[in-house]
């Protein structure tokens, strides 16, 4: 199954990534909380991402985590990172963006092995608005997605 096809039968509409002559090698949905810091910026502190943390399901079953890096990593030894390459606005300002992330290091086992990019779509909630008023404060906020891996 394409990955357009698959965007399509989750009801999304897909942004304009790149994803022509791509396989799919695994899909799983994500259930977690992109965690942020509070930070001097620009105009006073506000929130800045730091991590996510984040269980992987497939089939209802845990299969792995999402985690700093940012990772994913299998019950099958898989292990990836990513590094983004392409962002979408997610469907509402309360979601965070759709993401097109390209596999930086891959541990070369298991059902990631040969995976060349991940896809974050559907995705709900995540994004933190709003001040915040102590520098190093976390917040975090949850989230869902499907994550899509290609090769």
């Amino acid at each position: 199954m394409s990955v357009l096809i698959l965007f399509s039968l989750l009801g999304a509409s897909p942004p304009a990534f790149d994803i022509a002559n791509r396989t799919v090698a695994a899909t799983f949905h994500a259930e977690g909380v992109q965690i942020y810091e509070c930070k001097p910026g620009t105009n006073g502190l506000a929130w800045t991402f730091r991590e996510p943390v984040a269980a992987l399901f497939e089939d209802g079953k845990t299969v792995g985590r999402h985690f700093a890096g940012p990772r994913w990593e299998l019950d099958d030894g898989s292990l990836i990172k990513g590094k983004i390459a392409q962002t979408a606005p997610g469907a509402t300002p309360a979601d965070v963006s759709w993401l097109k992330l390209d596999v930086a290091q891959n541990a070369n086992t298991g059902r990631l092995a040969s995976v060349t990019a991940v896809y974050r779509i559907n995705t709900r909630g995540g994004a933190l608005q709003g001040p915040c008023s102590m520098p190093g404060q976390l917040q975090s906020a949850p989230y869902t997605a499907d994550y899509v891996f290609v090769r």
